[in-house]
């Protein structure tokens, strides 16, 4: 099998690249919570997070051993899965910090199981903790599911060290038949789903070209985000790139090794091949999209530039 990070057996793994293989599974994002019988409370960011069995209903969820965080869920006889929406991206980079009260100034309410649940989450589940078991140098905590909130909302994705969307299948876009209205009904009037559909076809052999490239998903918005200058300092890149602050670590180290961004204290800058990589992702964009946008007048792409500025609020 051709890889570009294999191993022989009884050679040690490299974590970092173990690390990044692992990245490709994509996952949902959780924040775990609990409080402990003096009130004391915890949350972490997590995606390790699965379901282990029907009946009973159990899940189960991994912590780092060295996290300071295990203390209280082991103190705690229950704890909680809150299943983050697409838009709790924040939410998510909060809770993964260390250091820091993070429920100051967060929305939450205690279940009946007194373990904190978190406002417009896709789902949240309020487990007993069923067991915790060794695992390497994580230990994993088993629950038992004794109540549960399905909210229905569309959750936040984790793939490559960024965080994505869901968006429908390609294979799932069924042609019309010839002489067949392509838009039929009022769902092809609605704004949100054209909009989304836009967005699946696009992505669809965008991305492909883009990974053609070397960089990962994560290195390539960090390279093109920090080339445009929208973000001038560290604390601007979580709203830039949409990434966790350790995926922006590990990102900018990869950059950094190549050569490619310096860490001036305070922000990021790129070097002269870092700004040629940048200039060559650019390119890859542009060229997909006057592709795309080739049947149409200049006057027509400016006009729909302007709306979509218009409706980031530009």
């Amino acid at each position: 099998m051709n890889s570009l990070n294999k191993f022989e057996f009884g050679e040690k793994i490299d974590a970092k690249a173990f690390r990044r293989a692992l990245g490709n599974f994509a996952t949902g994002v959780t924040i775990m919570t609990a409080q402990n019988a003096v009130g004391e409370k915890v949350g972490v960011t997590a995606n390790s997070f699965n379901s282990v069995s029907l009946d009973p209903a159990l899940i189960l969820w991994s912590i780092d051993k060295n996290s300071s965080s295990f203390r209280i869920f082991e103190e705690s006889t229950h704890f909680a899965v809150n299943i983050l929406s697409a838009a709790q991206i924040e939410l998510s980079n909060k809770f993964a910090k260390r250091g820091e009260d993070k429920f100051a100034n967060v929305e939450f309410d205690l279940g009946d199981t007194n373990t904190p649940l978190f406002k417009n989450c896709s789902a949240a589940f309020e487990c007993e903790k069923y067991n915790i078991i060794e695992g390497g140098d994580h230990w994993i905590i088993l629950g038992k599911v004794v109540k549960f909130h399905d909210h229905g909302r569309s959750p936040l994705l984790y793939h490559q060290g960024a965080y994505s969307a869901v968006l429908p299948h390609p294979s799932l876009n069924i042609k019309p038949e010839k002489g067949e209205d392509i838009f039929p009904g009022k769902l092809y009037h609605n704004m949100y789903y054209l909009l989304t559909q836009a967005v699946r076809a696009y992505q669809n052999d965008y991305h492909p070209k883009q990974l053609a490239s070397g960089f990962r998903t994560s290195e390539a918005r960090l390279l093109l985000v920090l080339e445009s200058k929208t973000a001038t300092c560290k604390d601007d890149l979580l709203r830039e790139v949409a990434m966790p602050i350790r995926e922006i670590d590990q990102a900018t180290e990869i950059l950094a090794q190549k050569g490619l961004l310096i860490d001036t204290g305070n922000a990021y800058e790129l070097t002269e091949n870092g700004n040629k990589a940048a200039l060559m992702l650019y390119n890859i964009a542009e060229s997909h999209q006057e592709e795309i946008f080739s049947k149409y007048s200049s006057q027509e792409r400016e006009l729909f530039k302007k709306m979509l500025k218009d409706l980031i609020g530009i």
